[in-house]
């Protein structure tokens, strides 16, 4: 993609920039020529698509839809996409809920094709929710070419308050926040786990992000979460940790600044 945000700044200066200017810099983005034409094309022909085999045979538009849930890597990978699409998500044994990430969950269920006898592409507003997640996915990703901790801060305001809306249990959210590889990051890096922690046990993870959320930000709901504030703060943490292990950005005073003051508990 040509598209280059300007990101004059790394670590949280470059994430206050961004904040600033992203409404604008989106802007751009989605009236680039590229992403026009993009979905300009999946507008026109998704409807034309009436099952998983469909949408894998037509390289545009998965793109597209693959776009939209941060899989572009996935695009080559076409036996695989159709199995997760065509299982749809309704038997506990479909391949999108035995799968660790859950982004696959949320194509499945977004098209339909395993779930229901009409997919989901045949309904007037689906277009326009698939191009509208594709704008703010692929705008992450032009992100993530110039910063990657920028990207993952990203996802902490795109996927985490969407987690956080559902109505399941906190041990549910928590592993849904553990099955999205990009909240994964950002919340391990915040609370100082080893890059080894994944390889434990699922439990074991989930209680010491418990414990590491009680202590850091002063409850182990994962609803803790659901403010501003404190999404900011998780951010902070976040990309001051990752200068530390990058040997990069912010000075040794301004790092120990920071994890100090976010390190306190919310009163």
């Amino acid at each position: 993609m040509n598209f280059q945000p300007v990101l004059p700044l790394s670590g949280y200066a470059g994430w206050s920039f961004l904040q600033r200017t992203r409404e604008t810099q989106q802007e751009a983005f989605v009236n680039s020529a590229e992403v026009q034409r993009d979905t300009e094309y999946f507008k026109s022909r998704i409807a034309d698509i009436q099952t998983a085999s469909d949408l894998v045979a037509d390289r545009r538009l998965l793109a597209v839809a693959l776009g939209a849930f941060g899989l572009n890597d996935d695009i080559n990978n076409k036996y695989f996409i159709q199995t997760v699409l065509e299982d749809g998500t309704l038997d506990e044994e479909a391949l999108a809920n035995r799968l660790s990430d859950k982004r696959y969950l949320a194509l499945s269920k977004a098209f339909g094709f395993g779930d229901f006898a009409i997919s989901n592409t045949q309904l007037s507003d689906f277009p326009d929710k698939i191009i509208s997640r594709y704008q703010d996915k692929q705008f992450e990703v032009a992100v993530g070419n110039q910063d990657a901790d920028l990207r993952l801060a990203m996802s902490v305001e795109s996927e985490l308050s969407e987690i956080l809306a559902r109505d399941t249990s906190d041990d549910g959210k928590w592993f849904a926040i553990l099955g999205s590889p990009a909240l994964r990051n950002v919340f391990e890096k915040a609370f100082g786990l080893p890059a080894t922690f994944g390889a434990i046990d699922i439990d074991l993870q989930l209680s010491t992000f418990q414990e590491k959320s009680g202590r850091i930000f002063g409850s182990q709901a994962p609803d803790v979460f659901s403010s501003v504030e404190t999404q900011d703060r998780l951010i902070s943490l976040f990309l001051a940790r990752s200068q530390i292990s990058g040997g990069a950005g912010l000075s040794s005073q301004n790092v120990a600044l920071t994890l100090l003051q976010n390190a306190q508990p919310l009163v």
